[in-house]
């Protein structure tokens, strides 16, 4: 009986470790996401919208298409996705940015971060299903040793069955943290980004009513 507990306690260790490791990853992912996704600061997105503003007045849609290409960040991104999809009309155009930053970009991270708040869930529950293991194997070397019993082994089950706890804890309490700092960093990427896509609109607006067959 005992061996089978020691297994259950080595299997519990390694299961916390991983997906220790899997939440971290998560976390570091959806930053890096974000991160990727927005400009660095209101100024550098406003250079940008002013320098794709001057090739879109002259009706040079090529010239703005280069200043987009290769770029991974959000308005970069959307601005280029309006230019080749300008004859279907402002209103469309419009339609078709927002729906693809909702898919491709929040739904996305929300995707990733749900794999978060799994572990988060997780990771105490195991550490309980840790101390359970724990206490079942003190409470079995009482029932068959007694009065007997080495207090020093019957110490360290308790004590496992504490450690687990902790470390689920431990888990999820940094994971917690982490997710509400990356929602705030979320939702000023999605103020920001919102914030130059309403800016390139207008300058797409006009654009595509001063040039309407390029």
């Amino acid at each position: 009986m005992d061996t089978v507990f020691d297994f259950a306690g080595y299997a519990i260790y390694a299961v916390m470790f991983f997906i220790a490791l899997w939440g971290a990853f998560c976390i570091v992912m959806v930053v890096s996401r974000v991160r990727q996704k927005q400009f660095t600061s209101e100024e550098q997105q406003s250079a940008f919208l002013e320098a794709i503003e001057e090739p879109l007045s002259k009706g040079d849609y090529d010239a703005a298409n280069e200043l987009c290409d290769g770029d991974r960040r959000a308005t970069c991104q959307l601005s280029q996705m309006a230019i080749a999809n300008r004859k279907l009309g402002y209103n469309r155009v419009k339609q078709l940015l927002v729906d693809r930053f909702q898919r491709d970009v929040l739904q996305d991270l929300e995707y990733r971060l749900s794999w978060v708040y799994t572990v988060i869930k997780a990771a105490p529950m195991i550490g309980l299903l840790g101390t359970v293991l724990g206490m079942m194997k003190a409470f079995a070397k009482l029932a068959v040793g007694g009065a007997s019993v080495d207090v020093s082994k019957l110490a360290l089950d308790i004590q496992f069955a504490l450690i687990t706890t902790a470390l689920g804890l431990a888990i999820a309490i940094p994971l917690v943290l982490g997710t509400a700092y990356i929602n705030v960093q979320i939702k000023k990427m999605e103020d920001l980004v919102g914030y130059g896509l309403n800016q390139f609109l207008e300058i797409f607006k006009e654009a595509n009513i001063r040039f309407p067959n390029k």
